[in-house]
């Protein structure tokens, strides 16, 4: 299984940043390309590039400010896990953005995906 990791710090508090990167249906109105986004249970179904992506909640954790996921359908991958997770730095955060998928071929453009949403979301809380 192929592992890699996408990080940003963002100047704004843990608490703003979780708030918009822990709400597992919001992800719609930050990561570029998501034509739409529907939660259904633990599941969100995101349309984008002609394609419809079924992924599933896997944890939520207020606390350590993460949340994990796996894709479910709709993507040609054997298995992935993903996790966000939101870190104090003084009164900035450091967001991470771990993935680990199966084929191993798949991590790099993986990668590259989530390190672009991150600077979307960045972007995004202006910070």
């Amino acid at each position: 299984m192929g592992k890699g990791r996408a990080e940003i710090e963002i100047n704004k508090p843990p608490d703003d940043v979780w708030a918009v990167a822990g709400d597992f249906g919001g992800i719609g109105g930050w990561m570029p390309g998501i034509e739409s986004c529907v939660v259904d249970g633990d599941d969100r179904i995101i349309k984008m590039m002609g394609m419809e992506i079924t992924e599933r909640l896997e944890r939520r954790d207020d606390d350590a400010k993460e949340i994990v996921y796996a894709i479910v359908g709709g993507v040609p991958v054997a298995n992935h896990r993903a996790t966000i997770t939101v870190v104090p730095e003084g009164t900035k955060s450091h967001v991470t953005w771990d993935v680990e998928v199966e084929p191993d071929d798949m991590t790099e453009m993986m990668q590259g995906i989530y390190q672009q949403s991150l600077q979307a979301l960045k972007d995004h809380l202006g910070g």
